[in-house]
This record gives structure tokens, sequence and C-alpha cells, in this order.
């Protein structure tokens, strides 16, 4: 029979799983499998700089987490050698850096995982994945959006040349 000491260890590890579940917008389960410490070193590095949170952790502490913050589904993933990531601030971070990894890397596979507590499986964490990061996005947006004020300078401009004067003095007279 385990001690107190140990059983209240592994709940204050499972309590900090739930805290960072709870604090993260997504999370990626993955097999780490047949993948060597220089490998592992660099994508721990690019998961880093990314705002991304990566660990090994027993599959029974994942276990308990989930079912405490209501993942409950992501449980069928907990087999074999198991990481967990997760990303505070961007929602396809850890995702697309993952999925690029796995790629690469044969027995590197992505399980499941969730997104603002949706659960995802292997095929949604594929299409998280070639989503834009939010960055992205906001530079096409705002790219459309110049475009269209440049649009609308150009048209003034050419009114202003053919006229010889601008709309407002034109309306005045």
């Amino acid at each position: 029979m385990a001690s107190n000491a140990i059983l209240e260890q592994k709940k204050k590890i499972v309590a900090d799983i739930v805290a960072n579940i709870k604090g993260s917008c997504a999370g990626v389960l993955v097999n780490y499998q047949g993948i060597t410490v220089e490998d592992d070193t660099k994508l721990r590095a690019d998961l880093r700089k990314s705002g991304v949170e990566y660990a090994v952790i027993k599959n029974t502490y994942l276990a308990k987490a989930f079912d405490e913050a209501g993942l409950e589904p992501l449980k069928e993933h907990l087999f074999g050698m198991t990481a967990f990531a997760t990303c505070e601030k961007d929602e396809v971070a850890a995702a697309k850096i993952l999925e690029k990894f796995a790629s690469d890397h044969e027995g590197y596979i992505l399980k499941g995982g969730y997104v603002d507590g949706e659960v995802l499986d292997q095929k949604a964490l594929g299409e998280l994945a070639k989503t834009p990061s939010k960055e992205e996005l906001l530079v096409r947006m705002m790219s459309s959006m110049q475009s269209s004020l440049y649009k609308l300078c150009y048209g003034i401009q050419a009114i202003i040349d053919k006229s010889g004067e601008a709309p407002a003095e034109a309306a005045a007279e």
C-alpha cells in the first residue's frame, strides 16, 4: 500500500496537469516512439520558441487529469509512449509543429488533442495543423483592408487628376 506522502505527491502531479490543461487553449497527445535524443531536443526547442509546453507524462496521470478536466474521450489515446503538448495562447502552434515533425519521423504519431475544450481526433489535428496561425490570419486581413483603402485613394486621386480640383472644393462651389 502506498504511503500518504506518495499519494499526496501523485494527487499534486494530477492537479498540476489539470491546471495546465485548464490554462491552455489547445493540447496534443503524441506517440513519441522511435525518435532520437537529438531529434527530441530539437523538437523541444522549436516548441519552446512557440510557447508550447511539452512533457512525457504517465498515462495513468493523464487519464485522471482528463477525467477532472472534462476531456474523457482523450483517454482512449492513452497507450504506449505518450507525450503531451499544451499551449496557452496559440491554438494551432502545437499541432502545426508536431505534425511537421511527425511527417519527417515515421514512429512519431499524433494521437488526439483538444482546442478550447473540444476533443479532436487524428484527422482533425491534421486539419488544424494546416490552419494558418493567428498572426498569419491577422496579416492577411490587414493586407486585404489596406488594399481596399489604396483602391479608394487611387479612385479619389483619379477624380482630382481628371477635374483638376478636389471633390470637396467642387462641391463647395
